[in-house]
């Protein structure tokens, strides 16, 4: 039987939305890797991307994935999202934390095993986020 992709995504989201880290992991092989391209930061097993998504709810507590359109082939998915959230804390001593918010367009695309996912690649511009928190000026138009 083939693996729904494309619902398995759709209810991903649902789960990250939920902020039930139990509920996220679900969705995961335990040997997952999550790929953050623009950071340059790789999360590799179950309990790194425990660790990304623990602190991404403190960090950002009203944090949501908004779903504009998802794409699946295979073991294959590409969902294009738009994130938003506020900034309360900061686990990074060199980047405070603005009480701001941020909403930027990204795409993830995801390697399913077995109907887990085995990799998740994500791609956005950090330099937007950085702007809208306050941390770095905006470019001009």
């Amino acid at each position: 039987m083939a693996t729904d992709v494309k619902k398995i995504i759709k209810d991903y989201i649902l789960a990250i939305n939920s902020h039930d880290v139990n509920k996220i992991l679900s969705f995961w092989a335990d040997d997952g890797i999550r790929e953050d391209v623009a950071l340059e930061i790789i999360n590799h097993g179950k309990k790194e991307v425990t660790a990304f998504y623990n602190t991404a709810f403190v960090n950002f507590p009203d944090w949501k994935v908004e779903l504009k359109s998802v794409f699946g082939a295979g073991d294959w998915a590409v969902l294009e999202y738009v994130l938003s959230g506020t900034q309360v804390h900061s686990s990074q001593p060199v980047v405070p934390a603005t009480g701001k918010t941020f909403s930027f367009r990204g795409a993830e695309i995801f390697q399913f095993r077995n109907g887990k996912i085995s990799k998740a690649s994500d791609y956005y511009n950090m330099a937007t986020i950085m702007q809208q928190l306050g941390l770095m000026p905006a470019q001009p138009k």
